[in-house]
């Protein structure tokens, strides 16, 4: 029972890194493509463009991080694992 419950655990790891960082790639994928598409359709608005596209990158990259918050809590930190005698 402790390895099956050991294999599910590490699954659930990877399996919200992975969902977290695939989200946040699309996400700055799509942010990036407009970020260039207001570009060359107006280069005179460049800046604000650029500040707004930062700031929207770094959100995106905080769902991973919170992904990879996840993933270390179920790794390291289990709250269920004194339940399933870990």
């Amino acid at each position: 029972m402790n390895t099956i419950s050991l294999a599910l655990i590490c699954i659930g790891a990877a399996l919200s890194i992975g969902i977290a960082g695939f989200g946040a790639g699309i996400g700055m994928g799509n942010g990036l493509r407009g970020a260039c598409e207001g570009v060359a359709r107006n280069p005179d608005a460049k800046g604000a463009i650029t500040t707004t596209m930062i700031i929207g990158m770094a959100l995106c990259e905080s769902i991973a991080i919170y992904g990879l918050v996840i993933a270390f809590i179920l790794l390291y930190a289990n709250p269920f694992a004194s339940a399933l005698g870990l």
